[in-house]
């Protein structure tokens, strides 16, 4: 609780800045450097003068008082005891004037029933049109009357909480008094608190002035001690030196990651030729980037090898230490677009012909396509992405037309549409099926399968091998939040 600093009466003889006040926790204790100079054998050429720059006792304390002084200014609790008061005063100026509004409400009964008898008697005297006139007039006065009686109900209630609001302010202001009494006595021993500060200050400032001329000089020798240590440190820490530190360090960092750079190069090439000491027996080889957005095609080797429309192809994933392989189901043929599953594996293709059979694998891992990971984190961050793509198939049979379609796909679920025509719009649920085409066709790299419900599937090429590869990763991602997992047929994921 802030207390809230009283207006305090003291003697008027005595005045502010003969009793300076400062606070017990004043530090006077210097922490500046000295100025001086040095000759050539670090002697001292000049004596040390006293830094002006720090506080003075005697500025402290006229700081002090000043700050004691202010205080006095601030809104004090005698402030609110007397609003307290002035509030009391309105209450009971109000009371006063509801005492004066029944004793006319009183008057104003007396007054309507006089007026009430007086047209009652002019009644029995008269008839006819006068006589009505007369019993309007007095079914008015007798509303007057009813209405008096409510405002005297109001007044009554008016003046209960006038009284209450008077109890209340009273009570407030005793509060009030009691605070003025109490913080009074508070600042009187504050006040005594200051002036013990003040003299124990004053006696310490006379001991410090009779004993200065020692201190001054163990001061000046302590500090050229100090002065002598930084400039040692100093020459020991040059800037230029730490500059040089720095830019032998950035080149260190910069040889250590080239060195990284060579060595995965390097262990990727041994990997690479090991592979190919395996494959020269076999009497086919790969074709083709292996990145996510290229397309691997098997080729024979020598003439003795059998042509390999007569052969069985089948594709697999196979994790790169070789313990997990991972059959992809319709990847049948001679040719295959890596999707983003594949990533991170290596592709193994077995080729069966007349009872014999050929494994052939990749080189090495299938590496990320370049810029892809950002591209699709980008994406991600809308509520739905959309692809331009045409239909090249359609639930097995080729499709007539080459019109551009919209592909969206959503958090909740993936549209294909044409304008305000839509082929399919479906949520994500297990029967829906997602992957790259698995075929042999000129754009593989760029098509995708999907299967939006049992009985209708679709085979969309998009405008390039990242717009396909996106779209599998972001429909997947989304899938995914929606606890299903697309894959291509018969994948075991």
């Amino acid at each position: 609780m802030t207390k809230i600093s009283p207006e305090i009466e003291i003697d008027e003889n005595i005045s502010i800045e003969s009793v300076p006040l400062v606070s017990a926790d004043v530090s006077f204790a210097s922490n500046c450097f000295p100025k001086y100079k040095l000759g050539p054998n670090n002697q001292i050429l000049e004596e040390p003068k006293e830094d002006s720059s720090g506080l003075s006792l005697k500025e402290v304390v006229e700081q002090e008082t000043t700050q004691l002084s202010e205080q006095h200014k601030r809104l004090s609790v005698r402030d609110l005891a007397s609003k307290f008061d002035k509030n009391l005063a309105a209450a009971a100026k109000l009371a006063d004037e509801a005492k004066i509004r029944e004793v006319a409400s009183l008057e104003g009964h007396v007054l309507l029933k006089k007026l009430r008898d007086a047209l009652e008697a002019l009644r029995g005297r008269m008839a006819g049109r006068i006589k009505e006139d007369v019993e309007k007039a007095i079914s008015m006065v007798e509303a007057l009357a009813v209405k008096l009686t409510q405002n005297e109900g109001e007044l009554i209630q008016e003046k209960f909480e006038v009284k209450k609001l008077a109890n209340f302010l009273k009570q407030a202001s005793e509060d009030a008094k009691k605070l003025v009494n109490q913080e009074k006595s508070f600042a009187c021993a504050e006040i005594e608190s200051a002036r013990a500060v003040v003299q124990r200050f004053g006696e310490a400032l006379d001991e410090e002035e009779k004993c200065s001329p020692k201190s001054k000089t163990q001061d000046v020798e302590g500090f050229v001690e100090e002065v002598q240590e930084a400039r040692r440190i100093k020459r020991l820490h040059q800037p230029s030196k730490v500059v040089d530190m720095e830019h032998e360090l950035r080149a260190l960092r910069s040889q250590i990651r080239e060195k990284a750079i060579l060595s995965v190069k390097i262990q990727k090439e041994l990997a690479m030729s090991k592979r190919a000491e395996k494959n020269k027996s076999c009497m086919y080889a790969f074709d083709g980037s292996e990145t996510l957005g290229s397309c691997l095609k098997l080729r024979p080797c020598s003439d003795a090898a059998p042509l390999l429309s007569k052969c069985l192809i089948q594709w697999y994933r196979v994790s790169p230490d070789g313990s997990q392989k991972e059959l992809i189901s319709g990847a049948n043929k001679s040719a295959y677009a890596p999707e983003p599953f594949d990533v991170g594996r290596v592709l193994q293709a077995e080729i069966t012909s007349v009872g014999q059979k050929v494994a052939l694998s990749s080189a090495g891992p299938i590496d990320p396509a370049a810029g892809l990971g950002s591209y699709v984190e980008t994406l991600l961050r809308k509520s739905s992405s959309e692809f331009n793509v045409v239909i090249s198939q359609m639930n097995g049979q080729d499709y007539s037309s080459n019109s551009v379609h919209a592909f969206n796909v959503g958090k909740m679920r993936i549209k294909l549409c044409r304008g305000w025509i839509t082929k399919s719009r479906e949520i994500y649920h297990p029967s829906m099926q997602l992957c790259g085409v698995r075929g042999d066709g000129n754009a593989a790299a760029k098509s995708l399968f999907w299967q939006a419900r049992k009985g209708l599937s679709f085979v969309l090429t998009f405008e390039s091998e990242r717009g396909r590869n996106a779209a599998i990763m972001i429909a997947r991602k989304h899938a995914l939040d929606c606890n299903v997992v697309l894959a291509g047929p018969e994948d075991r994921v």
